[in-house]
């Protein structure tokens, strides 16, 4: 069997990711993104381009490809997180957007469903469950239909292309929205129970690196932001795209790559305990990168650096148990829940974790409270870490199927009933109903939450 890469699935989940054909964005193309024969903002020759090339784009050949691949390099299969990429796909036609993930639930329950429900509900006791279902999306594509559609296919969080907080900045780049769509988005996206990611750009055109820091800041300090994760995707010059002329003409320099360093140490340091950076750097094809920093690990060298340096660091993956397992590093086992409120999008957030008392992360569990105490408390993401599982397994040294959830999702309940809540939802992957409903938890009528009385 190949060597498997165990950061691949040590949090917990398999990532699989689905493409879509080519299409070009209804506002245009954003300075900085290609336009060459492949999905929008990718290149013909990135890895997961020419592997939905392969596959005619069809995505439940997509699937069961990268299905057979993980399970190939070793990988637990049973927990799928499914993640829709390569353009805005609530841009594309409405039947086309339902079809593509009806065959997506069929690739993975390897059985053709009539209809997307009939396919969801096979996907609850299948042998590949979808634990988790990701949207990449614009920040002006997110409308309350938007939400209504996404929550129909299982989808349980939305990534925003945000690039930059300044309207300015938009113009100039030809984004085609402004800050009020990110704010809006963000809010009803709260409002719906997704958990939601930001891609940001540092380095965009009319941008520097102390902008960049205040920018981060206010996405962090203001109650209109405040994502629960983050892709750090720094500015590149790519070819076929219209940032190119502007870098040959000498009118736009993208960061060195010690430039960078520094800042991407300093937004570790502002990064909140409650967010996860997900991702630093694009996988981008050399013979397409015109100008820019060309390292795909800079992420290694730069924690190896923050560790070296005993730079307090409070964001979810340097923390997580996964890591700290793999690295051969001491684990002390005593865990405890930990609380921390904030304001955010016009409700509470209260994120709890399971840490020990290295702050090393077991667990978490996101829970939202809207101002009107008759709306139900909403449990927005629950994820236990460490290497995955399979379904039944028992947890060795790993911690998930430990009980852990249980704790969580029961801390959860007391807050929510002591802030007079009668009623707890969870925005649940199709995949994990299961364990919802072994915990007292049943699917609304609108089959979309999964919930239980606290009275």
């Amino acid at each position: 069997m190949i060597q498997k890469k165990p950061t691949k699935t040590i949090s917990g989940v398999a990532p699989l990711a689905v493409m879509l054909p080519p299409r070009a964005c209804p506002h245009g193309a954003c300075l900085y993104c290609p336009s060459l024969n492949a999905p929008q903002s990718y290149t013909p020759q990135s890895p997961a381009v020419l592997r939905a090339k392969e596959c005619e784009y069809d995505p439940e050949k997509q699937v069961k490809a990268r299905l057979n691949a993980l399970k190939g390099m070793g990988h637990p299969v049973d927990k799928i997180e499914l993640i829709v990429m390569g353009g805005t796909f609530l841009a594309y036609p409405e039947e086309f957007q339902f079809e593509f993930i009806k065959k997506c639930y069929d690739a993975m329950n390897n059985k053709s469903s009539e209809t997307l429900e009939q396919a969801k509900k096979i996907n609850e006791t299948a042998k590949h469950r979808c634990t988790a279902l990701c949207i990449e999306t614009r920040p002006d594509f997110c409308s309350d239909k938007h939400i209504k559609d996404m929550l129909e296919w299982g989808a349980t969080r939305v990534e925003l292309g945000v690039q930059a907080i300044d309207d300015k900045i938009y113009k100039k780049v030809n984004r085609g929205h402004k800050i009020q769509d990110v704010i809006d988005a963000t809010t009803r996206l709260k409002k719906a129970g997704f958990k939601i990611g930001y891609h940001l750009m540092p380095g965009i055109p009319g941008s520097n690196p102390k902008k960049d820091l205040k920018m981060f800041k206010e996405i962090f300090s203001s109650t209109k932001f405040k994502p629960d994760q983050i892709k750090i995707y720094p500015c590149q010059v790519l070819k076929g795209a219209g940032i190119e002329n502007l870098y040959y003409g000498g009118e736009y320099v993208p960061y060195a790559k010690e430039q960078l360093r520094v800042l991407l140490i300093d937004l570790y340091k502002e990064t909140p305990e409650y967010v996860r950076i997900m991702r630093i750097m694009r996988e981008i094809p050399p013979v397409y990168l015109v100008a820019g920093v060309k390292n795909i690990d800079l992420r290694k060298d730069i924690e190896e650096e923050i560790r070296e340096r005993k730079i307090k660091i409070k964001e979810i993956r340097f923390r997580e148990i996964g890591f700290a397992l793999r690295d051969k590093r001491k684990v002390n086992t005593e865990i405890k829940i930990k609380k921390f409120a904030y304001k955010a999008s016009d409700g509470k957030e209260i994120f709890l974790q399971a840490v020990n008392k290295d702050n090393l992360l077991f667990g978490l569990l996101r829970l939202r409270l809207e101002k009107n105490k008759s709306e139900p408390a909403m449990v927005r993401e629950l994820h236990v870490y460490g290497p995955s599982l399979k379904l039944k397994e028992k947890a060795q040294k790993e911690w998930q199927h430990k009980g852990i959830g249980k704790e969580l999702l029961q801390e959860a309940e007391k807050i929510a009933k002591r802030r007079g809540r009668n009623k707890i939802r969870v925005i649940s992957g199709v995949g994990v109903r299961e364990y919802y409903k072994k915990l007292g938890y049943e699917l609304d009528s609108d089959k979309v939450y999964v919930e239980k009385d606290l009275a």
